[in-house]
């Protein structure tokens, strides 16, 4: 029975087709089950983002979760259809939504489309860097380039790693920041803030003087983690207050200067927001920071630099509010709005290249 009922579903739409709305309205189907970050969900702030915008109307829909929201659907039999989806695989999306003109995903699910294009954004590297490599992630968003996905990365940098690891078209890979949550300002903070994503080593070797130094100021050395990572920050150095990454805007409103340790392999949305919020931030001088965060943030190529930039930029005035401007400027190329008119520009060019 199961059997005959799916291939039954197979043989028509759960939504009647309509044709392409006009040159300048696009209906975009977005999965809300993707690029999530501490801060919260991008692809919401993309979606409201573009709703504000005007020019679009959008389906936003879960391919994994459960709608939260009254303007937000579930494909039909999606629990049926989300295993198959994780891998590439499954009853094309595009059939099971009201109709669209191109869906964008940005998740574990890259369900295949059937009559419009699909746009993915590869935000999280790290399925496909070879200590932590998944091969399903990596045959997923082969199967789906191979059907004329585009695959979108969120840096240059972050471009070559994908082009690399993947192997397909230069053309097929194209780069869009995602949408960097708006935050409030901070003011008067106090702390000295860590987030570390993926450089739990490097930060404990480190810790000992971040302690130091904060204590001697009457501050708190406050670390931002997984939760796989905490346990173990904890026993190596106690005296630091770890703090989970769902309270990263509670921690950013307390931070006077923040330190950005990743791995790259991430787009750096919370150094971002720290910018944003006026808080002078430290990172590693590594690829991906230097493209987007050289010039606005302060990069240190060692230990003992960064101690000496965290030292000049806690106690100068002047820097610090030199800092506080160069951030705010910058962390607007990454807000939602700038976003919104970055993914909108590709949906055009996707639609019209999927029409040729």
């Amino acid at each position: 029975m199961g059997r005959r009922l799916v291939a039954r579903l197979d043989q028509r739409d759960a939504y009647p087709r309509a044709r392409f709305v006009s040159s300048t309205t696009l209906r975009v189907g977005l999965d809300l089950d993707g690029s999530l970050e501490s801060l919260g969900n991008s692809m919401n702030d993309l979606a409201d983002a573009l709703t504000e915008m005007g020019g679009y109307e959008l389906v936003r829909f879960h391919t994994l979760s459960a709608p939260s929201a009254p303007n937000e659907i579930q494909p039909a039999l999606r629990s049926l259809w989300a295993p198959w989806w994780r891998q590439g695989l499954g009853r094309s999306i595009d059939l099971l939504l009201p109709p669209v003109d191109v869906v964008h995903v940005a998740g574990l699910a890259t369900p295949p489309t059937k009559r419009v294009p699909l746009i993915i954004s590869v935000d999280d590297l790290r399925p496909l860097r070879s200590e932590s490599r998944i091969h399903q992630r990596i045959t997923q968003l082969q199967r789906a380039a191979t059907r004329g996905a585009v695959l979108v990365a969120s840096s240059r940098t972050a471009s070559h790693e994908v082009l690399q690891v993947l192997g397909v078209q230069r053309h097929q890979v194209v780069v869009v920041p995602p949408a960097v949550p708006n935050v409030t300002p901070t003011s008067d903070g106090e702390d000295l803030v860590v987030n570390v994503t993926g450089a739990v080593q490097f930060f404990l070797s480190v810790a000992s003087d971040l302690v130091t130094f904060a204590h001697a100021r009457g501050a708190r050395l406050v670390a931002l983690t997984s939760a796989e990572a905490a346990p173990q920050v904890r026993s190596s150095a106690p005296s630091v207050t770890v703090r989970a990454r769902r309270d990263a805007r509670e921690a950013l409103a307390s931070a006077r200067v923040v330190l950005h340790f990743s791995d790259g392999a991430r787009f750096p949305s919370f150094a971002i927001a720290a910018l944003a919020a006026g808080v002078p931030t430290i990172a590693r001088a590594t690829s991906i920071n230097r493209e987007l965060l050289d010039g606005a943030a302060a990069l240190a190529a060692s230990d003992r630099e960064m101690l000496d930039l965290l030292e000049s930029i806690w106690e100068s005035t002047a820097r610090r509010s030199i800092m506080v401007a160069a951030g705010r400027s910058r962390a607007l190329d990454y807000a939602p709005a700038t976003a919104a008119r970055a993914y909108g520009a590709l949906y055009h060019d996707v639609v019209r290249g999927w029409a040729q």
